[in-house]
């Protein structure tokens, strides 16, 4: 069996993170590597203190998102140690919005990798000087 790439392992661990999620929604996971050291980790959740979806439902904006949590790629920049996401790339489970990809941009990281798309029409302006891979779950073939 061949060995798992870099970007495939941390978006396994970014997977497992999202695993800790309390929307109900959407389950998302961030891992922010510098290195190919992980710098830190986000998942979606409430503010601390405040009530999570999965306890009193999501709260839904005219647009059908979840507005009660915090994204998980804005957890992992708020917990990471600034002068490490200089440069860093960003591993998240599904495609960032557009208010994450100016926060991952205002930060420093310079390539983000995600597993699950999620288009949005507004990120090509705030990624655009950041390189974006999308890399898909690989399915198994039954032979």
């Amino acid at each position: 069996m061949a060995r798992k790439s870099w970007d495939e392992y941390f978006l396994d661990i970014a997977e497992q993170v999202a695993s800790r999620s309390t929307c109900n929604r959407l389950h998302v996971g961030s891992v922010i590597v510098n290195n190919k050291h992980i710098v830190s980790t986000g998942y979606n959740g409430s503010i601390h203190g405040h009530p999570h979806c999965e306890d009193e439902g999501c709260l839904l904006d005219e647009n059908g998102r979840c507005i009660r949590c915090c994204h998980s790629e804005l957890n992992a920049v708020l917990h990471a140690e600034r002068d490490l996401l200089k440069g860093a790339t960003a591993y998240v489970t599904h495609e960032p919005c557009e208010n994450c990809s100016k926060t991952l941009a205002q930060a420093g990281i310079l390539r983000v990798v995600f597993r699950d798309s999620y288009p949005n029409k507004w990120n090509k302006y705030f990624l655009k000087n950041i390189e974006v891979v999308h890399l898909p779950k690989m399915t198994a073939s039954i032979e």
